[in-house]
């Protein structure tokens, strides 16, 4: 089931890759709490309907007694969830959206790190390997001239290290949670974290709501209902320093999208680096691979 995992955390990532083209573009005339106080509450309405579309499946897995309820995960996720998109978001003001993806995607190697120190996990080698090999890449893919530090990249730093939380917190909590109730939840509370904060520090003007109206949906209902509920789904199967690898891809799928929508043209180095970030996750899948073969072949004998 792991490959199925890998394939839904892929395709979340290209729906966020896609959604930095629809924030850059949706934040021209909104400020960030605005536009994900729009964007949110859109995903919470998308996830509020299918959550009564299941209501059936829901009330035969309790009749099953197979149903784990996703609320109280959700709260917690969701909390983690404000604090990280907020500061992305927040930081999106002060600095280029290429530097964004790149210090976002750092969990790629923070992921690893909690997990081997924090939780003592065993993280394999082709998993380092692949996360180093994306690294390389995503720099090469988001990152142009003279590197030149500001405030904005701090704020970046910060929010990747709670996505790195968010990351290890869903793969924990994932498999004994229901998926859509853990979903809904998790975009209700950053939702409501938004509209406050949106209340307190800005002005909100429907005008300006109304005309980024297609950014606003493409990143409420693909990206934070849609590809959310596919990273709980696929981190169900995959180990979290994989999960980060695939998820990490969104740097890959941004540059693609900016380059399609955007008509932006790749550098010789952006395309060596998407080379780098295809061949870490090559890497990491072949190793998963090797290392089931070698299982089946212990238990066999």
């Amino acid at each position: 089931m792991q490959w199925k995992g890998s394939l839904l955390l892929l395709l979340a990532a290209f729906i966020w890759g896609t959604t930095f083209v629809a924030q850059m573009t949706g934040m021209e005339g909104l400020g960030p709490f605005t536009y994900a106080s729009s964007r949110f509450l859109l995903g919470t309405l998308f996830l509020a309907g299918l959550w009564y579309a299941t209501r059936q499946k829901r009330a035969a897995r309790k009749a099953a007694g197979k149903y784990q309820p996703g609320w109280r995960v959700g709260i917690g996720a969701g909390c983690i969830m404000f604090l990280a998109s907020s500061l992305q978001q927040v930081a999106m003001v002060y600095t280029t959206a290429g530097k964004t993806a790149f210090i976002t995607a750092l969990y790629i190697v923070l992921v690893p790190i909690a997990a081997h120190f924090l939780l003592h996990q065993c993280v394999q080698f082709w998993n380092w390997l692949g996360a180093l090999l994306a690294v390389i890449g995503l720099y090469l893919l988001s990152i142009h001239g003279a590197v030149v530090l500001n405030i904005g990249d701090v704020i970046v730093f910060v929010s990747a290290l709670f996505w790195t939380a968010h990351i290890l917190y869903i793969g924990h909590f994932a498999g004994s949670s229901d998926v859509i109730e853990l979903s809904l939840m998790q975009i209700v509370v950053v939702a409501l974290g938004s509209v406050l904060a949106m209340l307190l520090w800005e002005t909100p003007q429907l005008a300006a709501i109304g005309a980024a109206w297609f950014s606003i949906f493409y990143g409420g209902v693909l990206s934070a209902g849609v590809a959310f509920t596919l990273q709980i789904i696929g981190q169900q199967y995959t180990p979290p320093a994989t999960a980060s690898l695939l998820m990490s891809f969104e740097g890959v799928f941004g540059v693609s999208g900016s380059c399609i929508i955007l008509g932006e043209v790749m550098s010789p180095a952006q395309v060596l680096g998407c080379v780098l970030m295809f061949s870490g996750i090559i890497v990491t899948q072949l190793g998963a691979l090797l290392q089931e073969y070698r299982q089946r072949g212990a238990r066999e004998s």
